[in-house]
């Protein structure tokens, strides 16, 4: 998953996002290492949070772009 490429590409820390998205941190840095796969709704809010889309966050596209 691209998730740590695109919290350190815009600056924010894994305990900010965290907070942002109303998770905890361990959870955060988990997803990053692969330890443990995001369900449904966290790769939407994670998708929203970047404004990016899920494929591009579970790295099945290059393309960043949301089709809505």
């Amino acid at each position: 998953m691209r998730l740590k490429e695109l919290r350190k590409s815009r600056k924010v820390s894994q305990l900010k996002l965290a907070m942002d998205l109303n998770m905890n941190q361990n959870s955060i840095s988990r997803y990053e290492t692969g330890e443990r796969e995001a369900d449904y709704t966290t790769l939407i809010k994670l998708a929203d949070y970047f404004n990016v889309s899920i494929d591009y966050l579970l790295e099945r596209t290059d393309n960043p772009e949301v089709n809505r």
